[in-house]
């Protein structure tokens, strides 16, 4: 086990602090138990992205954050553990993305907002793989799906403050759909395609409303109508 972790770390925090400042990543976290910790949690998610949760190990773990292998069973009990906590960490950065999406609408409520910025999310690689690797952990564990779950139900809650909640479903579940799509093809959907998915579920925009015209009389002579048929009979006679 290893023992630095523990001993001394809190009469060292100060210069292990300033030493450190331009020291590697992998360096600083041997030198900062949280900061090892922390380390060990974002290379088992950024691991979790590109291989997925099942081909997770204690030793790719160890040497993508730089430390001993030891590190990894001190901190966390089991993978199960780690791959979890690793696992939050990636649903926690789609949380932020989700803040930005609600700011955009915030500010600008118009679709063509809202398709810019997820077409930018989709030809993020690294990011929209992070995300497929949480869908693929909610549904291989029960445990893990409302963590998998939470970007979904949060996107439906934001659009339905500017749509119909039945459409902001139907958008959340075409995205659905758009990442898996920028998982499997070299290129996302582009703008012109995401627009012609999203912007029908969102109200038109309102034209000024004028009064109705009112209908024209028709001209009447002498009281009555011109094309009285009964009136022209009795002319005749």
């Amino acid at each position: 086990m290893d023992s630095t972790d523990h001993t001394g770390s809190a009469s060292a925090a100060g210069s292990d602090h300033a030493a450190g400042a331009g020291e590697p990543p992998g360096k600083r976290a041997r030198r900062d138990p949280s900061g090892r910790r922390r380390a060990i949690v974002e290379a088992a998610a950024e691991l979790i992205a590109e291989q997925g949760a099942v081909d997770l190990t204690h030793r790719r773990v160890a040497a993508r954050a730089g430390v001993p292998l030891g590190a990894t069973t001190y901190y966390f009990s089991s993978l199960e553990e780690l791959s979890t906590e690793a696992l939050r960490l990636l649903a926690r950065r789609q949380d932020e993305e989700l803040a930005d999406i609600r700011r955009t609408l915030d500010a600008d409520p118009d679709p063509d907002a809202l398709i810019g910025q997820l077409h930018e999310y989709l030809c993020d690689t690294a990011q929209v793989h992070a995300d497929m690797a949480l869908y693929v952990a909610g549904a291989r564990d029960p445990a893990l799906r409302p963590l998998a779950l939470s970007w979904f139900d949060d996107l439906v809650d934001i659009l339905s403050a500017h749509t119909d909640p039945a459409s902001a479903r139907a958008i959340a579940v075409f995205l659905d759909g758009a990442t898996v799509h920028a998982v499997l093809h070299d290129e996302p959907l582009d703008r012109a395609a995401l627009r012609h998915a999203v912007a029908p579920f969102f109200p038109s925009p309102r034209s000024p409303r004028t009064a109705p015209e009112k209908p024209e009389k028709p001209e009447a002579r002498g009281g009555h109508d011109t094309h009285d048929p009964h009136h022209e009979h009795e002319k005749r006679e």
